[in-house]
């Protein structure tokens, strides 16, 4: 009788369980059982798993075989366990000592010729087997440099379980053909999931940081929502663009990615296990770290935008734009009941969704823009009468952006109508989007300095209770938004976040604290009603 056991790790949602990998031989008819909650593509490796080792030279053993999956309650599921299905069953086959196994956490899905292939989720099932106290991880070459982003683990990269075979045995490694020049890989498509690329509006658009094309100057006018935009950035303040169509809300949108600030390493790290569990890691980039871009279509179901699916749940656009912006253009298009089930992430910054077959947990804490009509036909306004849509029209539309959702927008802004003489360039350009980042990482830092110490990093996490003992504004600057308060103008949750807007405006002004002014612009971001105050940032200075 033979027995040996490896380990593997089994996700779900960004966060992994380590496996072990029990392989047990005795006499008996040949047969080849797996135990311990499988799936139905891990079934299938029994299959794979017995090709793979015959085509890499190695004996398959004729014995009763069983192979237990433990602990056996979790779920299991996907090819990424085949690697250590194979080294166990060899284990014990004592092709390879069984000893040199037992410490080692493999993770990887084998061809039928033994070649071995990417994963998704290779990132955090690295992630839960350093914190299990695994140190020694074998993942397939292609994904080393994935696995390589966890500190204090050593990564072996093999390219096919021969190779496998011989470094454990101590053995010459064999070289393996390269595949010719010129064309893909093939052993990448484990690491993404079909129609998954830039067109599906899921992709990181933090790379426009060194983009000329995505320019924050080429907006033309549209002051307000500019500040809004550059106020949105220095704070993580949820934003909201009303106005005609053409006027520039897209443009905005896309360009506020670019002067975000990049991505810490603790950031970096949890973009990447979620993309990476997605399927959405950029070819020959393991680690992201610019700030992700999200724009499904307004089509998009509830589980796309907040996760969910059958079987074992994926990570929705809330999630894939975690530490990043989610752009939601026409937004009364979408399902109210998708709309809705974003308050939850946007207080939260989590997604819990439970399903039959246990509990996940996906982070999603975004900057959403939400970007809408006047109208139906989009040209409503105070100013003109171009509108030609009955007001119980526009009254239906208005309201399918629920009053719980947008008291959850921190700004929110009227993006005026393009006028001839701005389009001509008569007026003076605004700001570069490289000059917004430097301003805007300022704040960053200013904020970082004051909150250091405490749970929150930036002004959109702090809570009010915080904000009215601990981190007062000036004396008598909150008299008018107090009175507003008393107006039902603003609701308690609207006074606090009125308090974080604030704060990020003092932030980029360079004060100390809010005194009126600031108080008063935060006031008129808010709620649309000038204030008396300007728009302009540097008016405040």
């Amino acid at each position: 009788m033979g027995f040996a056991r490896t380990c593997s790790v089994a996700l779900v949602g960004v966060e992994g369980v380590v496996v072990e990998v029990q392989a047990d031989l005795e006499p008996g008819v040949a047969a080849f059982t797996l135990v311990g909650l499988p799936d139905k593509s891990l079934t299938e490796s029994r299959d794979r798993v017995r090709a793979a080792v015959v085509n890499s030279g190695a004996q398959w053993p004729q014995k009763k075989l069983t192979v237990g999956l433990s602990p056996a309650s979790v779920p299991k599921s996907g090819s990424g366990f085949d690697l250590a299905v194979a080294a166990s069953v060899l284990g014990a086959a004592e092709r390879i000592d069984p000893r040199v196994l037992a410490d080692i956490v493999m993770i990887g899905e084998l061809g039928l010729d033994g070649r071995v292939r990417p994963v998704r989720g290779i990132l955090p099932a690295v992630l839960a087997a350093a914190e299990a106290g695994y140190e020694q991880v074998v993942v397939p070459e292609c994904a080393a440099p994935e696995a390589s982003l966890v500190p204090g683990v050593s990564v072996l990269g093999v390219r096919s379980l021969r190779q496998l075979i011989a470094v454990l045995a101590d053995e010459p490694v064999p070289e393996e053909e390269q595949d010719l020049q010129g064309r893909p890989d093939p052993l990448m498509a484990g690491l993404r999931m079909p129609g998954t690329g830039a067109a599906t509006g899921m992709h990181g658009m933090g790379a426009a940081q060194h983009d000329h094309g995505h320019d924050l100057a080429d907006v033309v006018g549209q002051e307000s929502a500019r500040t809004a935009v550059e106020v949105a950035a220095a704070g993580r303040h949820h934003l909201f663009l009303e106005g005609p169509p053409g006027a520039g809300k897209t443009m905005l949108a896309e360009r506020l990615p670019a002067i975000l600030p990049r991505l810490c390493r603790a950031e970096s790290l949890e973009v990447t296990a979620v993309h990476s569990v997605a399927g959405l890691l950029p070819p020959g980039k393991p680690l992201i770290d610019v700030a992700p871009y999200c724009a499904p279509h307004h089509s998009a179901t509830m589980q796309a935008l907040v996760g969910g699916g059958p079987g074992i749940a994926r990570p929705g656009a809330v999630s894939l734009a975690h530490r990043g912006v989610l752009f939601l253009d026409e937004t009364p298009e979408f399902s109210s009941h998708a709309l809705d089930a974003l308050r939850q992430p946007l207080e939260a910054g989590h997604v819990v969704i439970a399903r039959s077959a246990g509990v996940v947990r996906f982070p999603a804490r975004f900057l959403m823009v939400l970007a809408a009509n006047p109208c139906p036909c989009g040209r409503f306004s105070r100013t003109d009468e171009l509108c030609e849509c009955p007001s119980s029209a526009i009254r239906r539309y208005q309201a399918r952006l629920s009053g719980p959702l947008l008291d959850r927008v921190d700004l929110r802004v009227e993006v005026e109508r393009v006028t001839r003489s701005q389009l001509a360039g008569d007026g003076p350009r605004g700001d570069s989007t490289r000059a917004v980042a430097d301003r805007v990482r300022a704040a960053r830092d200013r904020a970082a300095a004051r909150l250091a110490g405490t749970p929150w990093r930036s002004n959109s996490e702090v809570p009010g209770r915080e904000l009215r003992t601990r981190w007062r504004a000036a004396a008598g600057a909150l008299d008018e938004a107090e009175r507003s308060l008393e107006r039902g103008v603003l609701t308690a949750r609207g006074l606090d976040r009125v308090l974080r807007v604030a704060w990020t405006v003092a932030d980029l002004v360079g004060h100390d604290r809010p005194d009126a002014r600031d108080i008063a612009l935060a006031l008129q971001l808010r709620t649309g009603v000038p204030r008396g105050v300007p728009m302009a940032l540097g008016a405040l200075a």
